[in-house]
């Protein structure tokens, strides 16, 4: 892949959701033992979540991706709900998230123009 097609937000957005993925997961054990949620519902809300930062860190070639990606943070500050350390956590990763996006479109649209001045010399 050249270096002109690589996509910088893409490449931060994927990883903020790896990591996102991982402490998502961990949140199963903390809602069967602290918060005494079912284990089929953790199962399902922990694991589930986790499985869709991975998923979508895969899919983020489109920006319906994207949109998703900004969905998954909205629910990983709502699971502050049943996990109160949840809304601290979700917050910062939502950060990371709107902070690698922004960033990345940025680099993506200097780049662009820096190849453009780069061809239009040539």
């Amino acid at each position: 892949m050249s270096e002109q097609a690589r996509s910088p937000r893409r490449g931060m957005c994927a990883a903020i959701l790896c990591l996102e993925a991982i402490a998502l997961g961990l949140t199963t054990p903390v809602m069967v033992s602290v918060a005494d949620v079912a284990l089929g519902t953790a199962l399902a809300v922990g694991l589930g979540l986790m499985v869709v930062c991975l998923v979508l860190a895969g899919m983020l070639r489109g920006e319906w991706a994207y949109a998703v990606g900004w969905l998954v943070q909205l629910a990983a500050i709502g699971l502050g709900f049943v996990i109160p350390l949840m809304f601290f956590l979700g917050a910062i990763f939502a950060l990371l998230w709107g902070t690698a996006y922004l960033l990345g479109r940025k680099i993506e649209r200097e780049r662009a123009a820096a190849y453009a001045a780069i061809d239009a010399v040539q």
